[in-house]
């Protein structure tokens, strides 16, 4: 065998243990999405305090992925291809990171929603988005791991459908805070949510992207599909 296998061999085995570890983020990511959505439709304050307190891991799981990464960038050489994969490791881990602070202000504000009036249906709704979020993410990761560029290609298309969900709640919290000015303060929390769970689908849309990237050596030319929305408008805000 000779010495630039063993080195293909070594990179391989230590960049597999960095993507279990991108898998498990992933893992305690979704959990984090769907918890924060669940304890704002159920009004349960203990399980969005542990989705606040959670998230101090999902950090610190970023911070071990990119101090590996790094060292398998310093101590193997990799290739080209090899450095554009480890790379991609990192970009996924920070999309990752982004989201899990996004549930965690979910699940701050749903300490401050427990304790007014409900706008009815508005946890439902934003809980229904949420498991779409969750779901685009979860095949991110899938496509990642398997290197599925149609399946990500496919999650980068549903990201309408998130923004779709978010217009329609935006017009739904205006109409409430219009037809009684007592709803706006919880109508303006509820608003930021919404906006969070759209921003989740935009970094699992990254995530997307990166395995198209990975798999064709190109990103997607064409421009992200978005509706001609308020989340077009908050993005170029932002």
């Amino acid at each position: 065998m000779t010495e630039t296998h063993h080195i293909t061999l070594a990179f391989d085995r230590d960049l597999e243990k960095v993507q279990a570890l991108v898998v498990k983020m992933g893992g305690m990511v979704e959990a984090a999405i769907l918890d924060a959505a669940l304890a704002l439709e159920s009004r349960d304050e203990d399980l969005a305090e542990q989705v606040r307190l959670r998230d101090k891991a999902i950090d610190a799981l970023e911070e071990q992925i990119n101090t590996e990464a790094a060292r398998l960038i310093a101590l193997r050489a990799p290739t080209a291809s090899d450095l554009r994969m480890t790379l991609s490791v990192m970009k996924i881990a920070a999309s990752l990171e982004r989201v899990g602070d996004y549930a965690k202000n979910m699940a701050k504000r749903s300490h401050v929603l427990a304790h007014m009036a409900p706008i009815a249906g508005s946890g439902g709704a934003i809980r229904r988005m949420a498991r779409a979020v969750e779901a685009m993410l979860k095949d991110a990761l899938d496509a990642y791991i398997n290197r599925d560029a149609q399946l990500a290609a496919d999650v980068r298309a549903r990201d309408l459908e998130v923004d779709q969900m978010y217009n329609a709640l935006f017009r739904e919290f205006l109409t409430y805070m219009l037809e009684d000015p007592r709803n706006i303060t919880a109508c303006m929390h509820l608003h930021f949510i919404a906006k969070n769970v759209e921003r989740m689908g935009d970094h699992a849309t990254s995530i997307a992207e990166q395995v198209i990237y990975l798999v064709t050596g190109e990103m997607p030319e064409d421009d992200r599909p978005k509706t001609d929305s308020v989340a077009r408008l908050n993005e170029e805000e932002d």
